[in-house]
């Protein structure tokens, strides 16, 4: 049976991608437009990208969503590993069959459902508390480990299924302390499946902005929020500029996990 691509589904593949991608490539390109015109290219500047970076308020939610997706993908990272191994060693089934699917829960719940779940919990806290302005950093890193969690656990435990409990049995026996066995012998086998967790955890975090909307408090505004607001004004192209450097900085990181994948990948096949 050959394994050939007919021409129809080249041009039906094709077809798609451009579907997808011909959206993000106009952005693109009219971030460099030298007039303010979103939809007549007038000439080729940098005067956009200029004014984005000297934009205060932008630069302020870029710092603002990169430190919350840096501590999320910590967090998330370190919980998902320990709740891994916490479920991996669970020796009740039934147990571990229905944590799995509470943890799938957060992936499936339309967004917008958890976004205002978490609000009201968060609000309902900060009442109990007598705390009137409970929304804002705290809340956003909370609401953010909940829905990157489970991408941490689903990729870390199947690591743990191929690894081989003999040898962490074996390093044990032979007088090395738990913890030190497991981080010696265990972590090792598994780290490519926990930078995977940790990655997706990053740009999930990083581009989120129906979760984040319900969720930030007025001290607090990632990049995604503010290009929305933005966009109850008149659309201008330092707008695309702020598009495109978020789109720019996810496709770099995924390449990134893509290329550490892939030397995982080899690694264990020459092993």
């Amino acid at each position: 049976m050959s394994n050939k691509i007919s021409p129809i589904s080249r041009i039906y593949m094709a077809l798609i991608f451009l579907f997808l991608y011909a959206p993000i490539a106009v952005m693109i390109v009219f971030s460099f437009n030298s007039g303010s015109s979103t939809y007549i290219m007038e000439g080729f500047s940098l005067h956009w990208w200029e004014e984005m970076f000297k934009d205060a308020a932008a630069m302020q939610s870029l710092k603002n969503t990169v430190v919350l997706a840096l501590a999320t993908a910590a967090c998330s990272t370190v919980l998902g590993i320990m709740a891994s191994v916490g479920l991996f060693l669970s020796k009740n089934k039934i147990y571990r069959r229905s944590m799995m699917s509470v943890t799938n829960i957060p992936m499936m719940n339309p967004e917008i459902v958890t976004g205002i779940s978490m609000m009201l919990l968060f609000v309902f806290a900060g009442a109990l508390v007598h705390k009137s302005e409970v929304l804002g950093f705290s809340t956003l890193l909370i609401a953010h480990i909940t829905f990157c969690l489970p991408y941490v656990i689903l990729n870390v435990i199947p690591k743990l299924r191929q690894f081989d409990m003999n040898v962490y049995e074996a390093a044990v026996d032979l007088g090395c302390k738990p913890f030190k066995a497991f981080m010696k012998v265990v972590m090792p086998d598994i780290m490519s499946g926990i930078i995977t967790g940790c990655v997706m955890s990053f740009t999930l975090s990083l581009d989120d902005f129906i979760i984040s909307y319900f969720t930030n408090g007025p001290s607090f505004q990632t990049l995604p929020i503010y290009i929305f607001s933005l966009t109850k004004k008149r659309v201008k192209p330092d707008m695309f500029a702020l598009s495109a450097l978020m789109f720019l900085a996810i496709l770099a990181l995924l390449v990134i996990m893509n290329v550490a994948q892939a030397r995982a990948e080899r690694r264990e096949a020459k092993k």
